[in-house]
C-alpha cells in the first residue's frame, strides 16, 4: 500500500492524499489551495493523475481547503463516489456552488481588466469549474452518519468520527486489507478546539497503524476562551461606542460566522455587551447557518440553551443578512455603528473586499481577525503588520485597527492535539505531520516525539511513501 501526499504537507491548504493498493485508488479529501501567487497555478495542475482512475473519495469536511476541487475532479473524468457526513453533503450544496460563482466572478473581474489595459486578451482567465459542473458533481456524493461502518469497497471499510471542527467535520478510520494483512489509518481532517461553540467535542480515537495529524496551530496555544470573550467585548465597546467606528469581521461563511453569531448572542445574554447591528454579508450564510439548525442533534448543549433564548427572549441582537449584493453596497455608507461579518475568512475572495477597501482607510474602525490566514492570503499580510494592500487595482491605507482573537480558532492547538493523542492505547506505527506551515509541523513533531516518543514524519506534497 501506498500514500501519496498531493497538497496539505508543508503547508495548510489544498488537503488531497491518494491511497493506492493492489486493488483500488482512493482519495481522501481533494483541497483547494489558497493565498499567494502561485494558488492558481496549483490548483489547475493539481489534479496530475488519472480521475478515471480513482475508485471513491473520503472527504473529511465541507470547507473549501478540504473540498474545493471535487468538481474539478469530476469535470476531468472521476465517475466514482464521494463519502461524506450527512451535514458535510449539506454544505458542500452550497458551497461549492458558491465557490464556483466567485470563481465565474472573478474570471470576469480579470477578462475585463486585461481588456481594459490591453486591449486583447493574452489567455483567457476560465474558472477551475462552473456553477452547472459544481450542480452536476453534486448526484455523486453519498451520505453516511456518524459512527456508520461504510465499504465502499470489498478490500476496506471506513468509518466516520466526530471531528469536533465545524458542523459535519469527520476523523475517517479506514481499514484497508492488503497482501493477506490488515492496516489501519487514521486521518484527522481538521480536529476542533475543545469546548468550542456550536459543536461537539473531537471524538477519541484508541488506535491506528498510521496515523494523519493535522499541525495547523501545532506550534502554539490558544487564548482561553474566557480571556478571548473579554478581548472581544473590549474591542467591540471600544470600536462602536468610543471611536463609532464599524467592526468588520472576515469570516468563513461556514463554521466561523455560526460561531461569531452564538458568541455574540451569549455575550448579549449575560449583559456584557449592549444592543447590536450585525450584518452577515455572504451569500450562502443564511443557508449555511439554516442548515446548521437543521442539524440540532449535532449541537453542544451552551448552543441549544442560547438558541432558546435567542428565539424566545432576545431583543437586543438585530442580526440581518445581505442576500442580495444591493443591500451588500449600502453597507458601503454605513460609517458607525455595524458589525459586518463576511467571507471569505482568509480576505483574497467575495465581498469581504469591499468592506475592507471602504474600512480600512478609517483608524476609527477595527478588522477582527478570528481564524488561521495562510501564508501568502490578504488576511496575512494584515495580522503581519502591512501599512497598506491592493484590492481590486487600488492602494489602500491600512490605519483601521487590527485586532487578532485567537482563542475563536475552530483548529486544536498544541496542548489540544497532545491531550487527543492521549487517548492511543499504543503509539501508531508511523504519524505523519500534515496540514501545516513547516515552522508549525516540525514543533508539533519534536514535542511529540520528545513528549511521547512517538515516531513521526513531516511528508512534502508530491512525496510517497510504502505503507
Amino acid at each position: 500500500m501506498r500514500i501519496t501526499f498531493l497538497g496539505g504537507a508543508g503547508e495548510v491548504t489544498g488537503s488531497c492524499y491518494l491511497i493506492e493498493t493492489g486493488q483500488i485508488r482512493f482519495l481522501i479529501d481533494c483541497g483547494m489551495f489558497q493565498g499567494g501567487r502561485g494558488a492558481d497555478h496549483k490548483n489547475r495542475t493539481a489534479i496530475n493523475f488519472d480521475p478515471e482512475s480513482i475508485d471513491f473519495v473520503l472527504l473529511t469536511h465541507a470547507h473549501i481547503d478540504h473540498s474545493g476541487l471535487l468538481p474539478r475532479l469530476s469535470v476531468l473524468g472521476f465517475r466514482g463516489r464521494v463519502y461524506t457526513t450527512n451535514a458535510t453533503a449539506d454544505l458542500l450544496s452550497v458551497m461549492l456552488k458558491d465557490s464556483a460563482y466567485i470563481q465565474e466572478k472573478e474570471a470576469e473581474w480579470r477578462n475585463k481588466a486585461m481588456l481594459r489595459k490591453k486591449h486583447q486578451l493574452d489567455h483567457d482567465n476560465a474558472p477551475l469549474y462552473t456553477v452547472a459542473q459544481a450542480e452536476a458533481f453534486l448526484k455523486q456524493i453519498h451520505r453516511v452518519d456518524y459512527d456508520e461502518t461504510v465499504t465502499p469497497h470489498a478490500s476496506l471499510r471506513c468509518r466516520f468520527q466526530d471531528a469536533g471542527h465545524i458542523l459535519g467535520s469527520a476523523i475517517i478510520e479506514v481499514w484497508i486489507k492488503t497482501d493477506g494483512q490488515q492496516k489501519k489509518l487514521v486521518f484527522t481532517g481538521d480536529l476542533g478546539q475543545p469546548g468550542h461553540p456550536i459543536v461537539r467535542d473531537p471524538a477519541r480515537i484508541e488506535e491506528a497503524d498510521y496515523l494523519l495529524l493535522e499541525s495547523t496551530y501545532g506550534n502554539r496555544l490558544h487564548r482561553s476562551i474566557q480571556d478571548t470573550r473579554d478581548e472581544l467585548v473590549t474591542v467591540i465597546q471600544e470600536t462602536l461606542s468610543q471611536k463609532r467606528g464599524n467592526i468588520i469581521v472576515p469570516a468563513f461563511t461556514v463554521g466561523r460566522t455560526q460561531d461569531l453569531l452564538f458568541l455574540l448572542a451569549d455575550l448579549q445574554r449575560e449583559g456584557k455587551l449592549g444592543p447590536m447591528d450585525i450584518y452577515v454579508d455572504s451569500p450562502m450564510a443564511l443557508a449555511a447557518t439554516e442548515i446548521t439548525l437543521k442539524h440540532h442533534n449535532l449541537l453542544d448543549q451552551e448552543t441549544v440553551e442560547t438558541l432558546n433564548w435567542f428565539s424566545h427572549d432576545n431583543k437586543n441582537v438585530r442580526v440581518h443578512f445581505a442576500q442580495e449584493i444591493e443591500d451588500s453596497i449600502k453597507l458601503n455608507n454605513t460609517r458607525h455603528g455595524a458589525i459586518i461579518i463576511s467571507a471569505s475568512g482568509m480576505c483574497d475572495a467575495g465581498r469581504i473586499k469591499y468592506h475592507l477597501k471602504y474600512n480600512l482607510p478609517r483608524p476609527e474602525c477595527s478588522i477582527l481577525i478570528t481564524g488561521f490566514q495562510a501564508a501568502g492570503t490578504l488576511g496575512r499580510r494584515l495580522v503581519d503588520g502591512t501599512k497598506k494592500v491592493r484590492i481590486f487595482g487600488d492602494e489602500i491605507p491600512v490605519r483601521a485597527s487590527i485586532h487578532t482573537i485567537g482563542g475563536l480558532s475552530a483548529h486544536a492547538d498544541q496542548r489540544d492535539l497532545l491531550n487527543w493523542l492521549k487517548g492511543f492505547k499504543q503509539p501508531p506505527r508511523k504519524t505523519f505531520i500534515i496540514h501545516g506551515e513547516p515552522s508549525n509541523a516540525e514543533a508539533l513533531a519534536e514535542v511529540i516525539q520528545k513528549k511521547m516518543h512517538w515516531k513521526t514524519s513531516i511528508p512534502q506534497r508530491m512525496e510517497s511513501e510504502q505503507l
